[in-house]
């Protein structure tokens, strides 16, 4: 930080003028993407998946709450742990805010775990968070999307779509869902680095001269519950 090149107004407009160019270019670039991604195929969700919530039992098709979008974020909190993931949990913390949003376009916005509804719970209340959140216990769902896995797995290549090993039992991610009728279909999955663009703080961070500060490092290092910085 302290030998960084420092310019006059003139020049610094110059250089942020240059960027700016690039900006644009990859705000186009990005926006032909979201197109592909909108012209992927879809798969049927033949599947009866059921999860368990405050609100009782309930399939995949109630999760989207009467409307015809639905997107999945895959918490990492496993049946033995008693607290969700810090690094899911850094995510989680923009959610709130952004649902009813979502749910003004006809989009749903859930959370989805393998812990038990008592746990789940007890974690959303000492986060103070608002959003749905259920579990898929020991069903298929977390192993189907491809975020949950079994010992014999975690030095395997069978996380991201085969380009990395999980290292974890679960794994965080995305999955969107849309609904005609009653059925239902899967039309897209993130993981890894994927979910980044839904992390609002690593957004604004990104704008920052220092940035993530995280190369040679271990991602993320620094990040911790919100009720645990400063202890």
């Amino acid at each position: 930080m302290t030998d960084h090149t420092v310019v006059g107004h003139d020049e610094w407009v110059a250089a942020r003028t240059a960027l700016l160019a690039k900006e644009k270019e990859f705000t186009r670039s990005r926006d032909d993407l979201s197109r592909q991604r909108r012209e992927l195929p879809w798969e049927r969700v033949a599947k009866q998946y059921v999860f368990e919530g405050p609100r009782g039992s309930e399939t995949l098709l109630d999760l989207f709450d009467g409307r015809s979008q639905l997107i999945v974020y895959h918490f990492m909190f496993e049946p033995e742990g008693d607290a969700g993931c810090p690094h899911c949990s850094f995510w989680a913390d923009s959610f709130d805010r952004n649902v009813v949003h979502l749910a003004a376009h006809d989009t749903t916005l859930v959370a989805v775990s393998r812990a038990s509804v008592a746990k789940l719970e007890s974690y959303r209340r000492r986060m103070g968070w608002g959003f749905h959140w259920t579990s898929s216990g020991d069903g298929d769902f977390n192993a189907d999307l491809c975020v949950s896995f079994t010992p014999d797995e975690y030095e395997s290549r069978v996380y991201n779509y085969g380009s990395q090993a999980p290292g974890l039992a679960d794994r965080e991610g995305v999955s969107v869902f849309v609904r005609v009728g009653d059925d239902v279909f899967h039309t897209y999955s993130a993981y890894a680095r994927g979910i980044d663009l839904l992390n609002s703080a690593y957004n604004y961070i990104d704008l920052t001269p220092r940035g993530r500060d995280e190369e040679g490092r271990q991602p993320q290092y620094w990040v911790r519950r919100h009720d645990e910085y400063g202890r």
